[in-house]
């Protein structure tokens, strides 16, 4: 809908540059000002993106337009008395710097890159978090439910088709998913390991410290543990359970979930939101776990193609992907170039209507199972058709319709609120 930039390197854009003194103002919208320092941030880390020369004619203008559409929604929003929650900016802050950890490998990387505290980094960003949470729900309230009938899909499609040219080939996708089960023998040995490390916080080891040293969440560990503020449906059930009967400060035992023996702690509770930080021994399977998942998914698959069921019918039964299983094990409609590596790895030499053998599937990290995969259907790379192609052109559709929405409240916007360009 507007010019697309990664979020978290946005926010950063006023770390470390706001106050130059030699900084210049090159637009104000409303009550706010945009800094060259900002606009030749943004542009070089659009450039770097697409490994574009940062001087291409016009960029730095394309930029500086998409910057003031922004502070021009941040200013409509407070007029229109956009509200977001303490929570919510806290949740997008958290989830901004675990994206950064992720990419540069610690808390301590990204410490070093920016001269300042993690603390001290997220009270930099809440100003700007709090200001992109309100234009994004402004977003919503004004093109969240913006579609394109079925007459402006077809004049779309009649409009644009030459651009839209070839469809690549495309497949529709479904499966069963299990994990390998660790023996009793297995767990125990992994229970006594967290209630080892439960021993030594209750001796006054401390926590931080601990959950870099051995959690197995590699989200959290880097962070001591710390999972930020969530409310209840984010974390596993039986997580939960425990978590919200701590009182402030005070340490679980040891909790079971199906990744593994939690030993959590309550940080501090804030209405139907709390903040807890854990260590996470996962159960790991070995190699007598992998053979029985696999000797299952082989018994499955032939009980498929032998008519003792259908494939959605097992799958619902018998597939441990929350998410797909009450579906029948439905994964979508793909084209080829979106399949990640294993997914095409299981699907490469199979016809239309064929089960795969069982393959590995690793969803994160050193977390695996097993799946079989079903290729329902397998169109070829065509020419666009309203007929064949209608979801794919009916998304396209909807989005040109948004963006044209869009431009024209904009305008509006413009005709509304002050703004100026400083040369």
């Amino acid at each position: 809908m507007k010019l697309k930039i990664a979020l978290l390197l946005l926010l950063f854009t006023g770390i470390g540059f706001t106050q130059q003194v030699l900084d210049k103002i090159v637009a104000v919208v409303d009550n706010e000002i945009i800094l060259q320092s900002e606009l030749d941030f943004q542009a070089g880390i659009f450039a770097a993106q697409r490994q574009i020369d940062v001087n291409t004619p016009g960029l730095k203008q394309q930029i500086l337009n998409s910057m003031i559409d922004e502070k021009l929604m941040y200013a409509k929003a407070e007029l229109d008395s956009i509200a977001v929650s303490e929570d919510e900016i806290d949740q997008r802050i958290d989830y901004q710097i675990n994206s950064f950890v992720q990419q540069y490998g610690s808390v301590a990387n990204i410490e070093k890159m920016y001269g300042m505290s993690i603390d001290r980094i997220k009270r930099e960003l809440r100003d700007e978090v709090r200001k992109s949470l309100m234009s994004q729900r402004l977003q919503e309230k004004n093109f969240g439910k913006v579609e394109a009938t079925q007459r402006e899909v077809e004049e779309f499609f009649n409009t644009y088709k030459d651009s839209i040219g070839t469809i690549p080939e495309k497949v529709t996708l479904y499966h069963i998913f299990q994990n390998p089960k660790a023996g009793d023998k297995l767990k125990k040995k992994f229970r006594e390991k967290a209630m080892a490390i439960l021993d030594s916080l209750l001796a006054g080891k401390d926590f931080a410290e601990l959950a870099r040293k051995y959690s197995d969440d590699p989200g959290s560990a880097v962070q001591g543990g710390d999972l930020g503020f969530v409310k209840k449906g984010v974390f596993y059930p039986e997580f939960e359970e425990a978590a919200f009967k701590l009182n402030e400060g005070q340490i679980s035992g040891v909790v079971e979930s199906p990744v593994g023996f939690h030993i959590i702690q309550l940080l501090e509770k804030r209405g139907e939101s709390i903040k807890t930080r854990h260590i996470l021994i996962k159960i790991k399977a070995d190699e007598s776990s992998d053979l029985q998942t696999i000797d299952f998914l082989s018994e499955v698959r032939d009980s498929i193609l032998k008519g003792k069921g259908t494939f959605k019918d097992f799958a619902k039964k018998y597939s441990e992907d929350k998410q797909t299983a009450p579906f029948g094990g439905e994964l979508g409609t793909y084209y080829l170039s979106q399949l990640d590596k294993s997914l095409l790895d299981a699907i490469g030499k199979l016809k239309e209507g064929e089960i795969s053998f069982p393959k590995r599937l690793e969803y994160a990290p050193g977390t695996y199972g097993y799946h079989i995969v079903w290729l329902k259907s397998k169109i070829p790379q065509h020419v666009a058709s309203l007929t064949e192609d209608y979801p794919e052109i009916k998304k396209l559709a909807d989005e040109n319709k948004k963006q044209k929405e869009y431009q024209k409240w904009i305008k509006e916007l413009k005709d509304k609120i002050y703004w100026e360009v400083r040369n």
